[in-house]
């Protein structure tokens, strides 16, 4: 048995006074983006990026828009220290974008990365310590003073090489470790780095602070960011920052809650690469905010190229159910949400609405250059008639009738169910032509003449069976029900014909393909179905039920 005996509460919940955040009800403006996918998602990996590939990443963050992008930790390792000289040498970062560098507050540390950073056209120095009471008892065994201490002169020396090393530098502070952290001496460490670094109208600095461990509720992380925001020294001049971690698996909620209490800016990863469990999921949070109608400024249209380039790069794989990137995260297989969003789908279009509203999907896939066919209505045993009709509409522009929709439907789930697989929309499409469409029938016509005689249409009809030809004449109502009497007479079968639709496929005028569909019923009830195209209407709804009848005899001596 699990013992939780062994835990306590680890965090420090702050006054309920820093609450207020709550009657928010949505993230009104993006925060400002800082990409961390180059350093803390790099360390985590086990095999971490080459220069070629961090080159290449590089390039995918600046195409979705990042215009703060954490490069490294260049003390750190020569791979590190060489990519941001590669930048800086070869003026790879634009005008608009600034590059951050991590290190620790430790002066070899600090002056190799200052090192690593001359030139830089615009940089901002992260350097950090960590203040919890785990860390300064069990790690560093110091005081707060001695902490505070070590924060105060990384401040203090940041500070002075940045006025001597060329370059455009910005200053980041992170209390390393601060959910594990008293509210109050987090805030006294931060005020009093603050006061070295002198933050000013022209001189802004980044106050970070890092969920490293999640350790509470999103809701007390909230609450202790809005304390940090409403007590911080010269708050104007402060960016106040979030880098959240995943341990409990609600890094997207603690951001969430915390930009509704005050904070101004967000480091995370794409698809939510990072040490343990991950830093916070950037696409995550991003999309989250356009779903709500918020544009996030980041170009996420082309998901799957995203997708591919992360896993490319990082060696990682993107979880089929992550949102919004997962592979299947807008499947639906289930015939009641087919049926449902097949419906929204064309609610939507026929009411021309620009809104989207559609049961079960919360965003429109192509948004992020997905389609419908692959990615949201899938076929397998558990699918539906309205799904898979759908499918094949939208894909094909076969409209089938509802029973023999659902009769097509029952035909490929059981395949599915046979086969134990996913069937893909070439294979429903290679199902129904193999069971319905043009089907070659023992009995073809070969010829046909009509003429109207006051309401009812004659016809002059040719059979062929087995080589031989017969000439017949018979009469309807119309031309189908004609060419139906002659068949009847022909081969001696009764059945009715209970269903046949008809409509335009592609194309204007002559070049348009008529598609034709054909239920014929046998005196048990049994229904056969059959589906015919052709360019002239009257061959099109021929060839259908030529079609039915073969369904409805085949196997009869």
């Amino acid at each position: 048995m699990l013992d939780a005996t062994k835990y306590q509460v680890g965090y420090f919940p702050v006054s309920k006074e820093y609450n207020s955040w709550v009657e928010k009800d949505h993230i009104e403006k993006p925060p400002v983006w800082c990409s961390v996918d180059m350093r803390d998602g790099n360390q985590s990996l086990v095999i971490p990026m080459s220069l070629e590939e961090k080159l290449e990443y590089y390039k995918v963050l600046l195409e979705v828009g990042f215009k703060e992008i954490e490069v490294g930790f260049p003390a750190a390792s020569e791979t590190e220290y060489e990519f941001l000289r590669t930048l800086i040498d070869n003026d790879m970062i634009p005008e608009d974008v600034t590059v951050q560098v991590l290190t620790q507050c430790r002066e070899h540390i600090i002056r190799k990365t200052f090192d690593a950073c001359k030139g830089a056209p615009s940089a901002i120095i992260h350097f950090y310590n960590s203040v919890s009471v785990a860390q300064r008892e069990q790690v560093f065994k110091k005081s707060k003073e001695e902490i505070k201490k070590i924060a105060v002169d990384g401040a203090k020396l940041v500070k002075k090489l940045a006025a001597e090393y060329e370059g455009n530098f910005r200053f980041e502070y992170s209390p390393e470790s601060f959910t594990g952290t008293e509210p109050e001496y987090a805030l006294e460490v931060c005020n009093a780095v603050l006061d070295v670094l002198e933050p000013s109208e022209t001189n802004n600095v980044i106050i970070n602070l890092p969920v490293t461990v999640e350790m509470s509720l999103p809701h007390v992380y909230a609450s202790q960011v809005a304390y940090m925001s409403q007590n911080l020294k010269y708050r104007e001049h402060v960016t106040l920052s979030l880098h959240p971690h995943n341990d409990r698996g609600t890094g997207v909620a603690d951001t969430e809650l915390a930009l509704l209490a005050g904070a101004d800016r967000v480091e995370g990863t794409l698809f939510g690469n990072g040490e343990r469990t991950g830093n916070v999921d950037i696409i995550t949070l991003a999309m989250n905010m356009y779903s709500h109608g918020v544009d996030p400024k980041l170009d996420l249209s082309d998901m799957n190229y995203l997708v591919e380039k992360y896993e490319k790069n990082t060696r990682m794989h993107v979880y089929e159910r992550a949102p919004y990137a997962g592979a299947l995260v807008f499947a639906a297989f289930s015939g009641s949400h087919q049926d449902a969003i097949a419906k929204g789908m064309k609610y939507r279009a026929k009411n021309k609405l620009h809104q989207w509203n559609v049961p079960y999907i919360p965003i429109d896939p192509k948004d992020i250059g997905r389609t419908y066919d692959a990615d949201v209505i899938r076929v397998n045993s558990q699918s539906g008639k309205g799904g898979i009709g759908y499918l094949l509409e939208q894909t094909y522009g076969y409209n089938l009738p509802p029973k023999m929709r659902e009769h097509f439907s029952y035909l490929c789930k059981d395949i599915s169910d046979h086969q134990h697989k996913e069937l893909k929309v070439e294979e429903v499409l290679d199902i129904f032509i193999e069971n319905y469409l043009n089907l070659e029938s023992a009995i073809a016509v070969t010829d046909f003449d009509f003429m109207r005689e006051n309401d009812a249409v004659k016809i002059n009809i040719t059979f062929m069976k087995n080589g031989e030809e017969t000439d017949l004449e018979a009469e309807g109502n119309g031309s189908l029900n004609a060419i139906n009497n002659a068949l009847k007479a022909y081969t001696g079968k009764e059945y009715i014909l209970q269903v046949f639709t008809q409509h335009s496929m592609q194309g204007q005028g002559s070049q348009s393909v008529a598609a034709s569909y054909i239920g014929l019923e046998r005196e048990d009830g049994t229904m056969f179905w059959g589906a015919g195209t052709d360019t002239d209407v009257i061959k099109a709804s021929t060839n259908a039920l030529l079609s039915a009848f073969h369904n409805m005899t085949k196997g009869e001596n």
